[in-house]
């Protein structure tokens, strides 16, 4: 009796694999929308869709066509290839602004484009179109319940943002790159105001401009240590408690003697 009923069951799994094919490869376009909505609402995504790519033609410009790309945007989400679930989306959003989906749409492309983005230290070209996506959810959907989600998704890619540049900055730091390391950090410290890394960023910009200064040649020295001094006073004004403090200072004081012995060199020089 069982080994009658694995039969019956392989028979229609495969009968309906082939009513499925048959469906898929030549079906009536009405046929295949039907079936590919059953199977969107049984959740079966990963046959849904490419019943619902080949309905992308043959409906362009008619009214299913709201709720094709819905679903085949929703589709591609559930089954995650997040890289054409963004897509969708964004194609949605343009195309239908007064949907009733257009606030589930919004806010699921912008978690596409944060999904497929990589880790900070590679490419953030996705993370950049997540950040701007759910700023324009923010912007447009103030009251959504999904509004509350979209604020911390956009705090988690600011950061990851902020991070990938801190981490180029101290990079050239740590290779004693210091010009470019100087630099780096005054454009995240300008394109990042109020980060949290913001007190790393002072401290190694300090500590380049200390070493920079330290090592020069006589000829650049005076106005290295100069900026280097600056520097010091701006870490200083910015985190007075700091618990590098204490370093920072006596890096400042390494300064002040090497900057007098130079000025008096300089001095002594200039009377000759």
């Amino acid at each position: 009796m069982k080994r009658l009923v694995y039969i019956l069951l392989v028979i229609g799994l495969f009968s309906s694999c082939s009513e499925y094919q048959k469906v898929l490869n030549k079906g009536k376009n009405a046929d295949r929308y039907k079936l590919a909505v059953e199977l969107y609402e049984k959740e079966d995504y990963s046959k849904a869709i490419p019943l619902f790519e080949k309905l992308i033609g043959p409906y362009s410009g008619k009214p299913q066509m709201e709720r094709i790309q819905y679903m085949i945007a929703d589709s591609y989400y559930q089954t995650e290839d997040y890289s054409l679930s963004s897509y969708y989306f964004s194609k949605f959003v343009g195309n239908y602004p007064q949907s009733s989906k257009i606030v589930d749409a919004a806010f699921l492309g912008a978690k596409s484009y944060f999904l497929s983005s990589p880790k900070y230290s590679l490419d953030q070209q996705d993370t950049q179109k997540a950040l701007t996506a759910f700023q324009n959810f923010i912007d447009t959907h103030p009251n959504s319940k999904l509004s509350a989600d979209a604020n911390q998704y956009f705090g988690d890619i600011t950061t990851r943002l902020e991070r990938k540049d801190f981490e180029i900055a101290k990079q050239y730091y740590h290779t004693e790159h210091y010009s470019a390391a100087i630099t780096a950090f005054d454009t995240f410290n300008e394109d990042h105001l109020g980060s949290k890394f913001k007190e790393d960023a002072l401290y190694l910009k300090f500590r380049a401009s200390h070493d920079l200064g330290m090592k020069s040649v006589f000829s650049k020295k005076r106005d290295r240590l100069l900026n280097a001094q600056i520097a010091y006073s701006k870490f200083q004004r910015s985190f007075p408690k700091s618990d590098k403090m204490k370093e920072v200072t006596n890096l400042k004081k390494q300064i002040d003697k090497e900057l007098d012995k130079t000025n008096e060199l300089i001095t002594t020089i200039s009377k000759k």
